[in-house]
């Protein structure tokens, strides 16, 4: 979870908390689809080998810069904390075609798990396997957009020419 600063880390934003604790519960709920065995559990297994990377650069740079949000809002963003962000956020735009990539794949894995899941009586796997292909889909369609667009802004606010 989201917590006080590192005091080896000299960022001061981390994922919001809100993000951070939904991570976490997919987590947990892909371990309970896991024990459960079968081919359900061998088709979470799948989603879990597909997500572990894709979760880590989530976590790496995609969703920190959104912990400055409230930040900026209040005009108290740090110089130092603004230079962090704008790197994380030039590095999800540059991977952002990777990432997508990514969800395709974790996707086609949780269409798997839904129909073992399904054949195999465990309604919480489907409806687990559900919550994060709509993850997935806020994530491309809200997060990632809001990470890259608040670097350009912090740019721009900058005053860099090169803004986008």
């Amino acid at each position: 979870m989201a917590g006080p600063r590192d005091m080896e880390d000299p960022m001061s934003f981390t994922i919001p908390q809100p993000l951070k604790v939904e991570h976490d519960h997919l987590h947990q709920d892909l371990s309970r689809a896991i024990t459960q065995g079968g081919r359900t559990g061998e088709a979470a297994r799948v989603v879990a080998q597909r997500l572990h990377a894709h979760f880590h650069s989530e976590e790496d740079y995609a969703l920190p810069p959104l912990g400055l949000l409230s930040a900026l809002l209040r005009g108290d963003v740090p110089p130092e904390d603004t230079a962090k962000a704008i790197g994380m956020a030039d590095r999800l735009e540059a991977e952002l075609p990777r990432m997508l990539a990514e969800h395709r794949e974790i996707v086609a894995a949780l269409r798997d798990l839904t129909t073992a899941a399904r054949d195999e009586g465990h309604d919480d796997t489907v409806a687990f396997a559900e919550a994060l292909v709509l993850h997935a889909r806020t994530e491309e369609e809200v997060l990632y957009p809001a990470t890259i667009l608040l670097g350009r802004y912090l740019k721009l606010a900058q005053g860099d020419p090169q803004a986008d």
